[in-house]
């Protein structure tokens, strides 16, 4: 799987149209849907609710992103045809990060996994070693590439360590197309919850390892992506606000925007 998109993307965009009888590739998309709540406002400095004149409990209004997914049908290039394409494979994500190391180590103490950084041989981006509890990504890669990557294996080490301690007989086996579907999936998600877009790679990847699975199996796989990538995202939020707080408190000067 070169790179997965819609029906209408490869019309649209390409010039290419889906050849007859082919069949959609079914991946798991995030499809965030945005809603403004009234919730208390809170003082910037104390983070305690501001009272009005009145005495009463002042409110806003604020947006706050729910997030969602969906199952969306793409087809790869093999199935369409059309105007010539150059090459359209993404073996690597390029681009630097804003804040790169400080996403970095949000990310270390998000990871319930000890994080390396070394060379990897061949054309693998890193792995996870559940039997020693520790995570190996590759050294070198661009900015977007490495947080992409360490999200992946996080989610790996989250979602696919088995437990010990658990009997045999209640342990849930999960085959390797799912758990990868659910790793990059995660990936993505995160990504771009903080504007990282992914795309490019992580929908041919996700495609290729779906491809062939039934859609409610498919499906399943919805929750578990939506609460994991939750967990990461609140994770590096509580990382980032502990540590303005520290800048505010002159502890870090150095992380000041």
């Amino acid at each position: 799987m070169k790179q997965g998109y819609g029906f209408r993307t490869w019309q649209t965009k390409f010039g290419r149209t889906v050849k007859k009888g082919e069949k959609a590739i079914w991946i798991i998309a995030p499809a965030p849907r945005r809603r403004k709540l009234e919730q208390v406002k809170l003082d910037p400095e104390t983070r305690l609710p501001v009272i009005g004149e009145d005495g009463e409990t002042v409110m806003e209004e604020k947006e706050v992103i729910i997030p969602r997914y969906k199952a969306v049908p793409v087809f790869d290039v093999s199935q369409t045809e059309g105007r010539e394409l150059p090459d359209i494979a993404v073996d690597e994500l390029t681009g630097d990060v804003a804040r790169y190391r400080d996403f970095l180590a949000a990310l270390e103490k998000v990871s319930p996994f000890p994080i390396s950084f070394v060379a990897i041989p061949g054309a693998r981006h890193g792995y996870c070693v559940y039997a020693s509890r520790c995570i190996v990504v590759d050294e070198g890669m661009s900015e977007l590439q490495t947080l992409k990557t360490t999200i992946h294996e996080i989610a790996h080490a989250k979602l696919h360590d088995t437990n010990i301690d658990t009997p045999a007989d209640n342990q849930v086996w999960i085959d390797r197309q799912t758990k990868e579907v659910q790793a990059e999936s995660i990936a993505y998600t995160v990504c771009q919850h903080y504007g990282l877009d992914t795309s490019e790679y992580s929908f041919g990847y996700v495609a290729g390892w779906s491809s062939g699975r039934p859609l409610p199996e498919l499906k399943s796989s919805l929750e578990v992506i939506r609460r994991t990538a939750a967990e990461i995202i609140n994770g590096v939020d509580r990382y980032f606000a502990e540590l303005r707080i520290e800048q505010e408190a002159g502890e870090h000067p150095e992380f000041a925007a």
